[in-house]
């Protein structure tokens, strides 16, 4: 086993809104070191299955560099992300023990204005080098245009297990309730390989609301 060798380096930059209205929030984040890390990122601009969404978790152990940008305006009803990521896997051990866990890197985010959604996913990862970027907006009336959808861009090489799909749907229900699918995509990867994806998905029609998600993430 390796031993932990070097301290995890961090630089952030967080700004928020008021307490009474945190209704911006930017982060701007440097993280590097060897060891275990554990991360999980949450936002949304909506309640319930309204507005735009994002859920990232990462985990593993070994060496790893990571510079995130993340902003969210739930008045321009907006979410942008960037990520610029190395990850190493080897166990480490340390004095509260010994961290055995390939890279997780798990991203999924959702804008249920356009009924659009975006998944990026690695799994079991021994070595991962990652380029994202992602913006989502929905209708606002502060938007110039009334425009929703996402916009990502994907380039990584993996070795390990790679997943990337996206799900365009139909955001008004026809008359039995079910939302119509425009189209899908899904690439499922394993062993060694490169992934470079450009994906836009929008809509020009008014939003809608309703109890059941019907927008899951692929």
């Amino acid at each position: 086993m390796r031993r932990l060798c070097s301290a995890v380096l961090i630089s952030m930059l967080l700004l928020v809104g008021s307490a009474a209205a945190a209704n911006y929030i930017y982060e701007r984040s440097v993280i590097q070191g060897v060891g275990y890390r554990s991360h999980e990122l949450i936002g949304q601009t909506g309640q319930g299955y309204t507005g735009q969404k994002i859920v990232e978790r990462i985990s593993g152990t070994g060496n790893f560099y990571d510079r995130t940008e993340f902003e969210l305006s739930v008045h321009h009803n907006a979410i942008n992300y960037t990520q610029e990521a190395s990850f190493e896997y080897f166990p480490v051990s340390y004095q509260t023990g010994t961290y055995d866990r390939k890279w997780e890197d798990r991203l999924c985010v959702a804008n249920y204005d356009a009924g659009a959604v975006v998944t990026e996913q690695y799994t079991h990862a021994e070595s991962l080098m990652k380029n994202t970027q992602i913006s989502t907006v929905g209708n606002s009336h502060l938007n110039e245009v009334n425009n929703s959808g996402i916009e990502a861009s994907f380039n990584a090489n993996v070795i390990g297990v790679g997943h990337i799909g996206w799900l365009s749907m139909e955001t008004k229900t026809d008359c039995r309730g079910r939302h119509f699918e425009v189209g899908r995509s899904v690439e499922d990867v394993t062993g060694v390989f490169s992934i470079e994806k450009y994906i836009q998905l929008f809509s020009n029609e008014s939003d809608t609301t309703g109890a059941i998600d019907w927008l899951p993430c692929l």
